[in-house]
């Protein structure tokens, strides 16, 4: 069916956007995957529509003993994982002084330890399996900071430096770690309709095929060879100063 057959899968924040890409760029080369939603009504829709090779969990990554959970149920379903993606996250943007703790605590728990939470857990699984790939969905954010982004830019230049210290703990297990740092991404990313997360973009931005489809180019890779990072942004942003 496709080079991803007998492989094992799991991709969180996988319901929509840079995710769902992904989910359904695996399941078309033959991957089991599981997708996760904070929501298990989401988590159920998207799977179904997907596809049969797909099943949904309902995980909030901020939560380690729903994480234990998760990878519990995937093994339990599908008998481990070979390749993580850690897509979940969430962006709330505000001047630091007009940041509530409890945003600043959703993004860095979300993004960042959420990501701690599925590696500890899936990389005991990869190792029995003889090794794994590990995908870390970050952004140009975790290397170009803007104002109103604190906990964001935090929570996404931690991920950079968590992903190449990881990188380093699990290569010689034959696990591979990978992070992609997208620019503007075509998806309803952001909160309540914020700036940020608006689908106004008119087709210069990135789509969400487009990151699952340097995913699969990475899990095609030779094993001997590793691309660590990769940034991705639109070749043709609006000039500055445009309307």
């Amino acid at each position: 069916m496709g080079f991803l057959d007998s492989k094992v899968a799991l991709v969180t924040g996988g319901s929509r956007g840079i995710g769902r890409a992904i989910v359904a760029a695996l399941v078309a080369e033959g991957a089991q995957v599981a997708l996760t939603a904070r929501a298990s009504a989401d988590a159920e829709r998207a799977a179904s529509e997907i596809g049969e090779r797909a099943f949904g969990i309902a995980c909030d990554v901020r939560s380690y003993e729903q994480v234990q959970s998760l990878f519990g149920e995937v093994e339990r379903r599908a008998g481990g994982v070979d390749v993580l993606v850690n897509n979940a996250g969430i962006g709330i943007f505000a001047p630091i002084d007009q940041l509530d703790p409890k945003d600043w605590r959703a993004v860095i728990e979300t993004n960042l330890n959420g990501v701690f939470y599925c590696c500890h857990e899936a990389i005991p699984m990869m190792r029995k399996r003889g090794g794994g790939y590990i995908f870390n969905i970050s952004s140009l954010a975790g290397k170009n900071p803007f104002a109103a982004g604190t906990a964001y830019n935090a929570s996404k230049f931690g991920l950079n430096g968590f992903s190449e210290a990881l990188m380093m703990d699990v290569r010689y297990d034959g696990i591979r770690v990978s992070y992609l740092m997208p620019g503007s991404v075509d998806t309803a990313f952001g909160k309540d309709g914020d700036r940020r997360g608006t689908r106004d973009k008119k087709g210069w931005a990135l789509q969400p095929e487009d990151v699952a489809e340097v995913v699969m180019d990475l899990l095609r890779s030779p094993a001997h060879a590793l691309y660590s990072r990769v940034e991705m942004r639109p070749s043709q942003p609006p000039r500055k100063g445009s309307s």
